[in-house]
């Protein structure tokens, strides 16, 4: 049996106030194109379809569209919703869709009830887990212990009782440890949403999304397609796919990846201004790209964006590395992030803001904040 898996389409997404919905039409339809092609029995959309809880009216157009194209083909489509997404409209008329073989995950309330399909090789078994967090699992099982994402998601997992005889897949919608994030992701602060990839071990396939870079996490069979668009220049360089994976027996599955073209990519360009303007510097390119300029004159150039704009009319973002920028105090982002907890990050900024480290009573006021807020996150 043949998967697309997909996810993180964030239908409706600006970058740097671009909309990206063109792009998403024209991805969206090269990917029906794949899926026809390489005779796809199911897709899977692991989740953040929307960019927004609450999508505009032309977004929703675009996804119904994409859907009912896939019905039409006659291939069966399990959804789930990410952070990004609100699972009660996602949801919405999810038994309607059913008959047309496109299945929503409900709003998780303590059950997750598998789709079986069939082939040459026996029974398959389709789970759908929507995006939860611990409070989400605490109030279907109050008598669990769940103070964190990955006891949350353990005890959603083994409550599932999957047969381990069978061919097993989930799709679900967590950031699990070891992953490499992107700068176009949300991120927490400290780690606290992290998840062990062993807490999905009773699954053949973990159709995952969140992360926003194609990649796997402990095992081949644990696995981020990545999005199929780029979303910000820490991007730039990456090649984005889908990820097909073909169910075999019981073990033996194969994953391979096929190339997406977007219709406009997404790169960096960096020199004086004299050099970027140059016909030559970008001759052999498609000015029609999503460009970040990086200038390295000494000086700022005078109305500098919207005369880049006259040659790249998709010029996204205009720094300058020059000794200025480089001597400038900046505080460290989201690789750090991923460091240093969020007292110490909490402390840096203090320190740069008033050039002074906290005193011990600052410090412990920070804390009981830090702690209270992440309280109530989960």
């Amino acid at each position: 049996m043949k998967f697309i898996h997909l996810s993180d389409l964030h239908i409706g997404k600006r970058v740097n106030e671009f909309s990206m919905l063109e792009d998403q039409k024209y991805i969206l339809a090269q990917i029906l194109s794949v899926a026809e092609e390489e005779r796809a029995d199911a897709v899977i959309l692991a989740g953040d379809i929307y960019d927004k809880p609450i999508p505009a009216g032309e977004a929703v157009q675009v996804f119904d569209s994409f859907l009912t194209r896939l019905a039409n083909l006659e291939i069966p489509v399990f959804v789930i919703s990410g952070n990004h997404d609100s699972a009660e409209r996602l949801a919405f008329g999810a038994q309607l869709m059913n008959s047309r073989g496109v299945y929503f995950s409900p709003v998780y309330e303590g059950t997750v009830e598998p789709v079986c399909l069939k082939d040459s090789y026996g029974e398959l078994y389709v789970y759908l887990l929507p995006f939860v967090k611990p409070s989400t699992v605490r109030h279907a099982y109050e008598e669990e212990e769940i103070t964190s994402y990955e006891d949350g998601v353990r005890t959603v997992v083994e409550h599932m009782e999957v047969d381990g005889t069978k061919r097993n897949i989930l799709a679900a919608h967590q950031f699990v440890t070891g992953a490499s994030r992107c700068e176009s992701e949300e991120i927490s602060v400290g780690g606290v949403d992290n998840v062990g990839a062993a807490v999905f071990s009773p699954f053949d396939y973990v159709a995952l999304g969140h992360i926003h870079s194609p990649q796997h996490v402990g095992r081949e069979t644990v696995r981020y397609c990545g999005t199929p668009l780029k979303y910000s220049f820490s991007e730039a360089g990456q090649e984005k796919s889908v990820t097909v994976v073909e169910m075999r027996a019981k073990g033996d599955v194969e994953i391979r990846t096929i190339p997406l073209k977007p219709l406009r990519d997404m790169r960096k360009i960096r020199g004086t201004y004299m050099e970027v303007t140059k016909r030559s510097f970008y001759e052999g390119t498609n000015t029609e790209d999503y460009i970040q300029v990086t200038l390295t004159d000494e000086e700022d150039i005078p109305d500098g964006l919207q005369k880049l704009r006259i040659i790249y009319p998709n010029l996204m973002r205009l720094e300058y590395d020059n000794k200025r920028t480089r001597e400038s105090r900046t505080i460290e982002g989201a690789d750090a992030a991923e460091q240093k907890s969020e007292l110490e990050l909490f402390e840096e900024f203090y320190e740069l803001q008033n050039n002074q480290p906290m005193n011990e009573q600052q410090e412990d006021f920070a804390r009981e904040l830090i702690r209270s807020i992440i309280e109530k996150r989960a």
